[in-house]
This record gives structure tokens, sequence and C-alpha cells, in this order.
């Protein structure tokens, strides 16, 4: 009887006590989770870098008896500036858009240092390449980490390329180039608003056959010309809406 006494009365005491208790207990809930940024929305930007091409010429009739089927290859470099507009959408951590850029460049080359360490003996004709301005319409492709993105980007390319060849007279013209150009990189939200990013694109224009029958508008024998170009650049853009989102 005394056991079950004390049991009971132990029992009450624990009751009155516990809300006190409960009282001075702290009270846990879930933290919030950190912001993700939200890469969707319209952005324009520029970009600046340097590029390189890649050149080749054939005349298959020749440029003298001893290259009955003349081939040239030569180099260009300089450097490419220009702007861009485009528009993201972002599902989960991926994301798809479009772009467009414009850009003017200082890429030009020839063959004269082939001609001067006499690559092609009975040969007189010098070719050059300036790639006077481009642009490209293209699609794009990213993975994200939150502010980070890696990107794929592939589509159209355009541009002028004025072509000179020296072999009789000065046959100089203009190359309305078209072609495909894809390549990837890498983007950072510097802010909300503010992303920095690092990107390499190739471009494959189409050959461009100069006629003549038999010979071109300025006396030469004809050829045609073809052209690719690797480009490296850095570039800011400025994205307009589209702030950090909650991640649940």
């Amino acid at each position: 009887m005394k056991r079950i006494f004390l049991t009971t009365a132990s029992l009450g005491v624990l009751g009155l006590l516990s809300p006190a208790f409960g009282a001075d207990l702290p009270i846990y809930s879930k933290a919030p989770a950190p912001p993700v940024y939200d890469w969707t929305g319209f952005y324009v930007g520029v970009f600046g870098g340097g590029g390189y091409g890649n050149h080749n010429v054939n005349n298959q009739t020749g440029q003298s008896a001893t290259f009955t089927n003349f081939t040239a290859n030569y180099s260009s470099q300089g450097g490419v500036a220009g702007g861009e507009a485009g528009y993201n959408w972002q599902s989960g951590s991926y994301v798809v858009g479009l772009e467009g850029d414009l850009f003017w460049t200082s890429v030009k080359g020839s063959d004269s240092i082939a001609f001067a360490q006499g690559a092609f003996p009975g040969v007189t004709g010098v070719d050059a390449d300036n790639l006077r301005w481009g642009g490209t319409v293209r699609a794009r492709v990213g993975y994200t980490i939150d502010r980070w993105m890696l990107f794929f980007t592939g589509g159209y390319a355009f541009g002028d390329i004025d072509h000179t060849n020296t072999a009789a007279t000065i046959d100089k013209f203009t190359v309305h180039a078209n072609g495909l150009t894809g390549g990837g990189g890498i983007a950072y939200a510097l802010t909300n608003n503010v992303i920095g990013k690092f990107e390499y694109r190739y471009t494959n224009y189409n050959g461009y056959n100069r006629p003549g029958n038999p010979l071109t508008p300025n006396g030469q024998f004809p050829y045609t010309t073809e052209s690719t170009y690797s480009v490296v650049t850095i570039g800011l853009d400025f994205k307009f809406g589209g702030p950090v989102v909650a991640k649940y």
C-alpha cells in the first residue's frame, strides 16, 4: 500500500513539473533553405576576345606549269568584339535558350610567309583573307548549380570576308559567308542581374567559288576558298527580371 502511494505521488509531481520544464526547452524548426539563382529571363551583353582562322585556296587550273592543281593553306589572327541578346528558360537544374550576336573583327592573314620561304616556286600570287564582321543565331542548353552554368551552343553563322588574290592582277572581292557554328562555355551570376562568362566557338563557313570563263573578272584563273574560325571570348550580360527563388 505504501509503495502504491509513493508511486502515485511521484507521477503527480512529474505531471505538475512537466509544463514548467517544457516552457524552458527551446523550440526547434526547420531552417529555411538558401535561395537559388533563377536563370530565366531576357538579357543583353557585350563580349571581346581573340580569333584564329584557317584558310584553304584551291586553283584546279593551276597558277604555273609546276602547280597544275595549286592548293595553299594559311592562317589568320586578330581581335573580336561585339554584342549579344538572348532569352533563357530554366526548369529544375536545366536551362534552354536562344541567343543572337553581331561582332566586328580584325582577324586577317595571308600566305605571304610561305611564298617568302620559297614554298611555291614559280607562283607569284598571294592570297589573303580579312574577316570584317559576323553574326550568329544559336540555341543554348545548360546545366546549373545555383549561380554557375555550364552550357553548349550551336546554330547558324554569317559574315563578310574580304578575299584578295594577286596571281596576275589584284583580284579583291567580298565573300558573303554562311555556315554553322558550335561551342560551349561557363557562366557565373556575379549579381542577380550581372552575369560573366567565358566561351569558345568554332565556325565553319561554306566554301566560296570565284568563277571565271575562262578567267575571273580581274583576270585570274577560277579558284575556290574555304575558311574556318576558332574564337575565344569573355563577356558580361545584364539579365532583366528573374529574381532568386527559394528552394524547398
